[in-house]
């Protein structure tokens, strides 16, 4: 078999197996969830807190510094 050959039936195949791939690929659609539908999907229960909760600032802190770490150097 010619290399030509060989290398237009890879291409093909790898064009075929991406295109099936794409077809499968589901991915759930952006929707607001409502208790109006809630036969149809799943809701989560809500989670009451018994006490109040207060952000921890040195997470925050920790988080911002992360964020500013991964900026690209310029």
């Amino acid at each position: 078999m010619k290399l030509e050959i060989a290398r237009g039936l890879f291409l093909v195949g790898a064009l075929a197996v991406a295109s099936i791939a794409l077809a499968a690929w589901e991915q759930p659609r952006t929707q607001i969830l409502s208790s109006a539908h809630a036969d149809e999907h799943r809701m989560p229960r809500i989670a009451k807190a018994s006490v109040a909760t207060r952000p921890d600032h040195d997470l925050l802190l920790f988080m911002f510094g992360l964020s500013q770490g991964m900026r690209p150097e310029s």
